[in-house]
């Protein structure tokens, strides 16, 4: 009779159904891996899709002769196919970064196996496991986030663009997707960063530089640390002798140590004008993606000569900044500062500093649209408004003079006067109209510059001077293209006019006799200038501003601390800097005569005006607030002249001293009129503006828009 079979243990019954469901559940994992693999695989763009779509936006500025002078963001360079890769640079990343990628499905079992042992022995992760497949699949689709989930989706799509694309597909587009450092994406871009040439000739030595960056592009950068470059290098080349790429002999003669590196680009004072431009960007453009080309104003040689007219010219200790203007805004040239690299601040665009006797402009464009003439006479003689006594710079009142006399040699007491009649809230609202954007106060001594402003806006106010009172703002970009569609334009507005064109004319006239004869001197360049100059009180700012031949510039220094600078007035560096500058920036542009011309004799001025009327530069004489300073001045230079010692002033009842007569040869429009030439052609000239008895109000121009004339 036969013996029933015993019955299994309960435990071995739970073992084997345990076995079971674990095939069960293993089964079902791969066959939902399978799916998902192919399912990814399914979504996965096309080849050309991936090779048309960079990772991150590419911005690359251009100057206005279509120079690239900035590379922002990432850098692409051409794109290789696998047969114009050099095998050297194919081998060398094999070697170093996935040995068994010509073997493996996008995943390597026995890499991750490596890589778990490391982290167990060491407790911490230090080597990778990651294939080739599974870098690219993390820089094209995923992130950098040390996460199982983000690891487990890299492992699906690495298996899913195995089954999708080749081998040699794979590693073509991870030779020219994958971050080499420095911006640069690609084999190509990190060979000319680093080397001065595209890839397609990588030398053996330099393939192995490059395919050491992967693994830390900061820390390997042959131009951050060129030490740590060689030394990857070198554990480069043992890897592809050791997988029998390269023999020991070739291992040997492929000295890292010879390669010749690429000089770093030189971008010193242009970017300034990029720092300044590139923000610009999110107001003109909508968001996106696409590598941008932004074309510039920038002109090249302006901008070499204006560094180097600032360098040559700004005193020891001191910065210096230049902003040049081209007649429709576009800006030609920017100096924010001697040296970029050791200071990015940019003077042009962000100092605010007191301008001196440059802010006259608007004082004497409110006189001006007021009614008043450069044939207006005023009196030149002490006057307090509200408790404030300005004096001028010689310490002498001369009388009765044109308001052309005045401007050219800077007198302190008319500019006062003529802002108390025609009132200091309407000088501050003129300085806004043409483009002051920082604060301008209304206490009498803002007629003398002791509102801080930026160079450039004050050079956009000469520009709009220049252009016959039409408004000119400043712009940098003219256009932005995305894979060769524009998609921004710039449009010039030239509706806005802020003075009448005939107010416009009059102010040329003074600006161009203050270069012709009075403060400016220093700015003469052989043609037509007007301008002004502006010094501040103990000589802290100096300030050169004016236009020729369709070009306003404008240029300031001073020290970034505020303290004097000995000898630093408006007429003297600033006006040499522009001099430097603009005579080879216009030295190729027709001459242009303006409305109103003074052509002057060889003998421009005789010696005793300028002791009478003043310096180069007239100081201001005044402290921050714009009180008059008593005693002199501290610092060296014109500032700090004293009246003569020859003088005795008397002094009358009320103890305010006795203003002497003026020399017996009175110093007035006839004589300036007699020094420049001009009274042999005042008959000829026709006025500009009709007689003062039929002179009508001056129209409210405001800074509405008008339409195109």
């Amino acid at each position: 009779m036969a013996r029933a079979p015993r019955p299994r243990s309960p435990w071995r019954r739970r073992l084997s159904l345990a076995l079971k469901l674990l095939v069960v559940a293993a089964l079902l994992a791969l066959a939902a891996l399978i799916t998902a693999v192919y399912v990814t695989r399914a979504q996965l763009p096309s080849f050309e899709q991936l090779k048309s779509s960079p990772n991150g936006q590419m911005i690359r500025v251009h100057a206005a002769d279509g120079t690239v002078i900035v590379s922002m963001g990432p850098s692409y360079g051409d794109w290789l196919s696998y047969d114009r890769i050099p095998k050297v640079m194919r081998d060398a990343t094999i070697a170093v970064e996935d040995r068994r990628f010509n073997s493996h499905i996008g995943v390597d079992p026995i890499g991750v196996a490596r890589s778990v042992q490391v982290r167990l022995s060491r407790g911490r992760w230090v080597q990778g496991g990651s294939t080739i497949t599974q870098q690219l699949a993390r820089n094209v689709f995923l992130n950098n986030q040390k996460k199982f989930g983000r690891k487990f989706r890299e492992w699906i799509l690495a298996l899913a663009m195995e089954r999708k694309f080749s081998k040699d597909e794979i590693l073509e587009l991870y030779l020219n997707k994958v971050y080499y450092g420095g911006g640069a994406y690609g084999i190509d871009a990190a060979s000319r960063k680093f080397f001065g040439h595209g890839a397609d000739h990588l030398s053996l030595p330099e393939a192995a530089i490059i395919a050491g960056l992967v693994k830390a592009p900061s820390n390997y950068s042959p131009t951050a640390d060129a030490a740590a470059a060689v030394g990857r290098a070198s554990v480069v080349l043992q890897a592809m002798q050791d997988n029998g790429m390269i023999s020991a002999g070739e291992a040997t003669a492929a000295d890292p140590k010879s390669v010749a590196l690429a000089p770093e680009p030189k971008q010193n004072s242009v970017r300034y004008f990029t720092d300044w431009a590139l923000p610009q960007l999110e107001l003109l453009i909508d968001e996106t993606e696409k590598p941008l080309e932004v074309w510039t104003t920038l002109d090249l040689n302006m901008q070499r000569d204006a560094d180097a007219a600032v360098r040559a010219n700004a005193p020891n200790g001191a910065q210096g900044a230049l902003v040049a203007l081209d007649r429709d805004g576009a800006v030609r040239a920017m100096v924010g500062g001697k040296d970029y690299v050791s200071s990015i601040y940019n003077r042009a665009t962000q100092a605010e500093r007191q301008p001196g006797s440059a802010f006259k402009l608007f004082v004497y464009l409110a006189a001006l649209e007021a009614g008043k003439t450069p044939e207006s006479t005023e009196i030149d003689e002490p006057v307090t408004i509200d408790g404030w006594s300005p004096r001028n710079d010689s310490r002498r009142n001369s009388g009765q003079v044109t308001l052309r006399t005045a401007f050219a040699y800077s007198l302190n007491t008319i500019a006062a006067k003529l802002g108390q009649q025609v009132g200091f809230a309407t000088v501050a609202d003129m300085a806004r109209r043409f483009g002051i954007t920082t604060t301008v106060n209304t206490h009498p001594s803002m007629v003398l510059g002791t509102s801080d402003v930026r160079l450039i806006d004050m050079t956009r106010a000469f520009a709009s001077v220049a252009n016959q009172g039409v408004a000119v703002t400043p712009y940098g970009i003219l256009k932005v293209t995305a894979n060769n569609e524009v998609i921004y334009q710039h449009q010039v507005d030239r509706s806005r006019v802020l003075v009448a064109p005939q107010v416009a004319a009059q102010m040329i006239d003074l600006l161009q006799t203050a270069v012709n004869t009075g403060t400016g001197r220093a700015a003469q360049i052989g043609r037509p200038v007007a301008g002004k100059t502006g010094t501040t009180s103990s000589s802290k700012d100096g300030w050169f501003l004016g236009f020729s031949s369709g070009l306003t510039t404008g240029v300031w220094m001073g020290r970034d601390d505020a303290k004097p600078i000995a000898g630093l007035h408006g007429g003297t560096a600033p006006a040499r800097a522009w001099h430097d500058f603009m005579i080879k920036a216009v030295a190729n542009r027709p001459i242009e005569q303006f409305e109103t011309q003074v052509t002057l004799p060889e003998a421009q001025l005789e010696p005793d005006a300028e002791s009478y009327y003043g310096g180069p530069d007239n100081g201001l004489f005044v402290d921050p607030d714009g009180n008059p300073v008593t005693g002199g001045i501290p610092g060296a230079g014109a500032g700090d002249r004293q009246p003569p010692r020859s003088e005795h002033l008397e002094i009358d009842d009320d103890g305010n001293p006795i203003i002497p007569s003026p020399p017996p040869e009175r110093l007035d429009q006839d004589w300036i009129d007699r020094v420049t030439g001009r009274d042999a052609r005042r008959d000829q000239r026709r006025p500009v503006n009709p007689a003062p008895g039929n002179r009508q109000p001056p129209p409210n121009y405001s800074t509405e828009p008008r339409p195109n004339q």
